[in-house]
């Protein structure tokens, strides 16, 4: 089984998500794409995320259908600061028998090494770095001091291509609190969820 992992904070998911997760599963050939919503994110220390229930939530209204994609509720349910690493060695232990992918930006790559334990991290999963069409090759020598070259190598070797598109959450936050539409760039039970229950606002 190819598994691949995908985490963030998704508040709220947008289709530039589900295209990224779409993307991988494609060009990767993976089994199945597990959303992981995030907990407490320890690269955004400082802001207070919607609750995780209503992340889950959104996630898997946004999913529902495609049988290839489900939404995890592990991270959540922890509440903890979300360390990849942890998460990993959870799905390790639950699905031995699964290779793991850890889907990603490309630009998280650069930043990588500096994650907990990551070595370890790409031990357990291989890192998909995701660029955007018209965008180069990310700079896979960062990771030299934590993979080996033949790791490195898998790595370069599945790293996914993926439409631009302009769509972010920070920008979905600040819309509906000024009351402006966001159709069309999230599915549409997520933007009836989110007025319905008057988050962002």
């Amino acid at each position: 089984m190819r598994l691949g992992l995908f985490g963030g904070s998704f508040d709220p998911v947008h289709y530039g998500h589900l295209l990224l997760a779409e993307c991988c599963r494609e060009q990767c050939m993976l089994d199945e794409v597990r959303f992981l919503p995030a907990a407490v994110p320890p690269h955004k220390p400082g802001r207070e995320l919607t609750s995780g229930e209503s992340r889950v939530k959104m996630l898997e209204l946004a999913t529902a259908g495609h049988p290839a994609f489900a939404v995890s509720r592990f991270e959540t349910d922890r509440g903890e600061l979300s360390y990849t690493v942890d998460t990993l060695r959870h799905f390790h232990r639950e699905t031995p028998e699964a290779e793991l992918f850890l889907l990603m930006g490309a630009d998280m790559l650069n930043d990588l090494p500096t994650w907990r334990e990551s070595a370890q991290v790409c031990e357990l999963a291989l890192p998909v770095a995701v660029r955007r069409a018209g965008s180069g090759e990310p700079d896979f020598d960062c990771l030299a001091a934590i993979a080996t070259a033949e790791r490195i190598g898998q790595i370069r070797r599945h790293q996914v291509e993926m439409p631009q598109i302009g769509i972010s959450s920070t920008e979905i936050r600040r819309r509906v609190a000024r009351r402006q539409s966001i159709r069309f760039q999230t599915p549409r039970a997520v933007e009836e969820y989110i007025a319905t229950r008057g988050l962002y606002v």
